[in-house]
């Protein structure tokens, strides 16, 4: 195997951990929301947080039949934040959050968005919220209440539906008409100007396009009953729910028809990735209940690097490890990261203990103490043993912390009686295997402890 691939797959298995969200039953958990370490110390932003994802979660549960809510969500706080009362974080980092607060995009200001790559139906990146939205309750006049808007956001990250409305492009012709962009068509609105004087005047046309021009805005009546859609306009307080097909303006030239082509209903129910589950839900026989927040912090990472220079290893195997690990040190390991070194064969040993990674001569004195011979048997349990042992050296516990095990994965001992208490120890443990023969043992460790995209990858190579 070509040894760039062992440090792109490396990269990956480290920057990545699964900690996606999950439907369980009718409730979403392992829902992550990161505060940004750019983001000062402001315990309120928390009490908002909460807020918002707890009015969110009813808005949602009427929006989809009673079917779903939010059940659990943890807010992760940066390192520098003072507070007593925060947890240890385990697997949740800003970088995998799926909604981060963060200071603003240039490109958007403080408006509330969500980062979309993908197609109709995929999955988004993260939703991006500002301090500034959270606190600043004027935001709440402009856009609508924040658990509305979070509802509007969750349905682009979580089942990749687009916006109906489109700023670019605000009207269109439809049967000689004007019409203003939006879905449902149910909902009235009026095209009017604003002169400098407060006052409402008939919009200018374009004699090119014979649409109104740029100054041409859309009014709407806030007492309309039409109830959709969520994703033209979630502020309006008769707007409870995504626009159906039966309803939907396939005329509208906004992205959710020039990406799906079809209602947002029907793609949430069809070819989002929670299809299955809300075609098969019932209904709850009740409100839900609010959600239950936790509140975390990672402090400093630490992690223990775990190398197999067994006789398996000999020849490229070794040499792919030293190029991975080298890898690791110098270009991936963030500075004031803690890390150690453990290596295994017969017996295993410790070439570093937790080092604080503070220069770039700590990184290269890491590298020189890094294994060039293999030998020995496979005693997979005495090299788990040992890297937890050095991940106990900070503060007594490996909650959290991380184990970055490189090995052919062919183990001559019983690794099934060590699994167990290396799942139980809390540490995050990522398996990168040179060989397809890897031992199974391998895999429930890394499913056990949130990392089984990471093994899916590494026993592929």
């Amino acid at each position: 195997m070509d040894s760039r691939m062992v440090f792109v797959l490396l990269w990956m298995l480290l920057l990545s951990t699964s900690t996606g969200i999950k439907l369980d039953g009718n409730g979403y958990v392992d829902v992550v929301i990161a505060i940004s370490s750019n983001v000062p110390q402001d315990n309120r932003l928390i009490d908002k947080i909460k807020e918002m994802v707890t009015e969110g979660s009813l808005y949602l549960y009427h929006a989809l039949d009673e079917k779903v809510y939010f059940r659990e969500a943890t807010i992760l706080v940066p390192p520098q934040w003072n507070g007593t009362n925060f947890t240890k974080a385990r697997t949740e980092s800003f970088g995998k959050a799926k909604i981060r607060i963060d200071n603003a995009n240039p490109s958007y200001g403080f408006e509330p968005y969500t980062k979309q790559y993908g197609e109709c139906g995929a999955e988004g990146e993260y939703i991006h919220f500002t301090p500034e939205y959270l606190l600043n309750d004027t935001f709440i006049e402009l856009y609508g209440s924040r658990g509305r808007i979070f509802v509007h956001e969750w349905a682009h990250l979580r089942w990749g539906v687009f916006d109906e409305c489109n700023g670019e492009k605000p009207f269109y012709h439809s049967n000689g008409r004007i019409e203003a962009t939006r879905c449902s068509k149910n909902i009235k609105v009026e095209f009017y100007e604003v002169t400098a004087g407060g006052s409402l005047q008939q919009c200018s046309i374009d004699p090119q396009t014979l649409l109104p021009t740029e100054g041409c805005k859309i009014f709407l009546n806030r007492n309309e009953i039409t109830n959709s859609s969520i994703m033209f306009l979630p502020g309006l307080d008769a707007v409870t729910t995504f626009c159906h097909e039966n309803e939907h303006n396939y005329e509208a030239p906004n992205m959710q028809n020039k990406k799906c082509g079809k209602a947002t209903w029907t793609v949430i129910f069809e070819d989002s990735v929670d299809k299955d589950a809300l075609r098969s839900l019932k209904p709850l026989q009740s409100p839900p209940p609010p959600p239950s927040f936790k509140v975390v912090q990672r402090k400093q990472r630490v992690v223990c690097l775990i190398l197999d220079v067994s006789g398996s290893m000999e020849g490229s195997r070794i040499l792919q490890l030293q190029q991975a690990a080298t890898h690791f040190l110098r270009h991936i390991i963030e500075d004031q990261a803690r890390v150690g070194i453990v290596t295994f064969s017969t017996l295993a040993s410790t070439l570093s203990p937790l080092t604080t990674i503070d220069s770039d001569t700590t990184r290269e004195n890491l590298i020189k103490l890094l294994p060039k011979v293999a030998g020995g048997s496979t005693n997979m349990c005495l090299g788990l043993s040992q890297g937890l042992q050095i991940l106990r050296e900070d503060n007594g516990d490996a909650l959290g912390d991380e184990i970055v095990f490189l090995t052919d994965g062919q183990a001559t001992d019983n690794i099934t009686g060590c699994v167990q208490s290396a799942v139980q120890s809390g540490a995050i443990i990522h398996t990168l295997a040179f060989s397809d023969r890897a031992a199974c043992e391998l895999t429930e460790m890394a499913i056990k402890t949130d990392c089984w995209e990471q093994n899916q990858l590494c026993n592929n190579l």
